[in-house]
């Protein structure tokens, strides 16, 4: 069996090889994708990556986890049930030193449900048709720091709950590709 690989495409990292496990339902981020989303992330951002924190809440392949790393954010969380992609999620970020990013193998809910750090970027790509975003939608706001982004990749356009604010969108064959900002209110507060 043929090893699919993908590339990292910018960053301290740029051009690793990222091995893509024999998972089912796992579709990395296409390169032009994630080239799109950080260069909307610079827009907001600049040059200010270093300070950002990051949950990667359906890693996968950590495509999306990786790239975050390679342009210098400060911390990334990557969350990932199956063994063998977490297996390849360990291997490569070992074998690059980053020490930024930390991988837990487990459920995305139970990890979001838990977690208490606030996040200035949370990566949402679950497995396609499995309505996971309706799921997600009630307790990410616990997880958000004032202003952060929340970045959306699904099989369809995304209506998001009233805390977000679309920014961007954008299509690439069969993906759609979404990035909001988080509007909190003190009604969001009090409801998280």
């Amino acid at each position: 069996m043929k090893k699919h690989t993908i590339r990292i495409v910018g960053g301290a990292y740029r051009r690793t090889p990222i091995l893509v496990p024999d998972v089912a339902g796992l579709r990395p981020s296409p390169d032009r994708v994630r080239e799109t989303l950080f260069n909307w992330l610079r827009h907001f951002w600049g040059d200010g990556f270093q300070s950002k924190r990051v949950l990667d809440l359906f890693a996968g392949s950590g495509a999306l986890g990786f790239e975050a790393a390679s342009h210098g954010v400060a911390h990334v969380q990557m969350v990932e049930p199956h063994p063998l992609a977490v297996s390849a999620l360990r291997t490569l970020r070992n074998k690059l030193g980053a020490h930024s990013i930390r991988i837990h193998a487990g459920d995305a809910l139970h990890v979001l449900s838990r977690t208490e750090a606030p996040y200035d970027l949370v990566f949402l790509d679950p497995p396609f048709g499995q309505q996971w975003l309706d799921k997600v939608w009630p307790i990410l706001p616990q997880v958000l720091a004032p202003e952060a982004l929340v970045y959306v990749e699904c099989e369809a356009p995304v209506t998001p709950p009233d805390y977000l604010v679309m920014e961007r969108q954008q299509r690439a064959g069969q993906v759609y590709f979404h990035l909001f900002r988080f509007a909190a209110t003190q009604k969001t507060v009090n409801n998280a």
